[in-house]
């Protein structure tokens, strides 16, 4: 009993640790994802992203770059630029990027994997959005981009009138107010599934033994590094799944991912693991909310192809090369989330903006309820169920909580 009591104390504890991890890079996400949609009119971007294709992919990649590594924000703003009018191509590019090429995911991979998996990170993440596009290209979907097109006309549109100049709507205190509404129903529309993600990760965390994962990963131990091709790409494969059950998005995927490294699974196998936070069911969910269903499950078909590609080129390309990481070189150990370092302030300065942000909905409801609407259709019983799992989650949490801090 006072095992369980221990671990369900450090499970709350991993979930709330990696929660505030990765909380500037939400918010990050989500005001920059509300700002395009308030403030970057159709017109604007169908003339940035949406003419030639070779420059809207790399406009697609750059937007990416300087976005969130946050999957659940790196969706929100996908959905956005494509509504705006950007190709569907650009709009792979960018959810690619924004979760692949941002620079504070190769700085937790450094800390965590070393500088082997940084490279893989970035030189995978062009990869995957080269591989996507030539994918695109052969099997050109026009009917289902467009058939995602309309489903997202059921939205109402927000932004400002083409006529008006955003360097003047962006001073005003209205327009920041619409802002506010937008980034609140953000919020609204993922909550439940990151609460529900990040719990689950904390059990995982800390009640799965390590022997699991290695169970999943053929022929994965300690100081072994001789894979057959059919071995590396079971790991391929197989590190979706356990991405699933351990899904807390890109960023609080790393240390789990540095775990199975140490514990022996393959260079490729824990790239795959890496990649695969958009291929998992609560961002297959909120594609379909989006886009419908067939165009959820084609996205989903375009990530799962391209990361196996990727996987297997960096591995053999690393091997090539010799520059292969060794486990032995990664060792996981306790790790204090809530010390005074960078993330604590950036997390301080990112609340504070949220919480302008919320004063102006607030205090600005009235003028702007009006063009408000929600953003997505919904499936009421999924819904329901991941409402009350989510409140399930809460009472788990500050159960844990109660147990580490104040019972132990």
């Amino acid at each position: 009993m006072n095992d369980f009591l221990k671990q369900w104390g450090e499970a709350a504890y991993t979930t709330t640790g990696f929660f505030w991890m990765a909380l500037w890079a939400f918010i990050l996400g989500y005001i920059i994802s509300s700002m395009i949609q308030i403030f970057v009119t159709e017109k604007r971007m169908q003339k940035a992203m949406g003419e030639k294709e070779g420059k809207s992919m790399l406009l697609g990649t750059f937007f990416g770059f300087i976005s969130s590594s946050c999957s659940f924000a790196a969706l929100a703003g996908t959905k956005s630029i494509f509504k705006k009018g950007a190709s569907f191509s650009s709009s792979i590019a960018y959810l690619l990027a924004s979760t692949n090429l941002v620079i504070e995911l190769g700085i937790i991979i450094s800390i965590f994997l070393g500088w082997q998996f940084v490279v893989g990170e970035y030189v995978g993440g062009i990869l995957l959005i080269i591989i996507c596009w030539i994918l695109i290209r052969i099997i050109n979907p026009k009917k289902l981009i467009e058939k995602a097109r309309k489903n997202l006309e059921s939205e109402e549109d927000d932004a400002m009138d083409d006529s008006k100049d955003w360097k003047k709507q962006i001073k005003k205190e209205d327009s920041w107010a619409r802002v506010a509404k937008k980034y609140k129903m953000e919020w609204q529309m993922v909550w439940k599934d990151v609460t529900v993600g990040f719990t689950i990760a904390g059990i995982v965390a800390a009640f799965v033994p390590d022997s699991f994962f290695q169970t999943l990963f053929i022929n994965s131990g300690q100081g072994n590094t001789d894979f057959t091709f059919l071995e590396i790409l079971e790991h391929i494969v197989v590190g979706p799944v356990a991405a699933f059950l351990t899904f807390i998005g890109s960023m609080g995927n790393i240390p789990l991912a540095a775990l199975l490294f140490g514990k022996g699974v393959s260079f490729a196998g824990v790239m795959a693991f890496i990649f695969s936070d958009l291929v998992v069911f609560p961002v297959l969910r909120i594609n379909a909310k989006y886009y419908g269903w067939k165009m959820s499950l084609f996205i989903l078909f375009l990530l799962f192809t391209a990361l196996i590609g990727t996987s297997l080129a960096l591995h053999y390309s690393f091997d090539l090369l010799s520059i292969l990481p060794d486990p032995s070189q990664v060792k996981i150990q306790d790790k204090e989330h809530f010390k005074i370092d960078y993330t604590f302030f950036l997390n301080i300065a990112f609340l504070a903006i949220s919480a302008y942000l919320i004063y102006l909905g607030f205090y600005k409801k009235k003028d702007v309820e009006h063009s408000m609407s929600e953003m997505a259709p919904k499936s009421q019983l999924l819904e329901t169920i991941l409402k009350y799992a989510a409140f399930i989650c809460y009472v788990w949490l500050a159960g844990g909580l109660i147990i580490k801090f104040i019972i132990q």
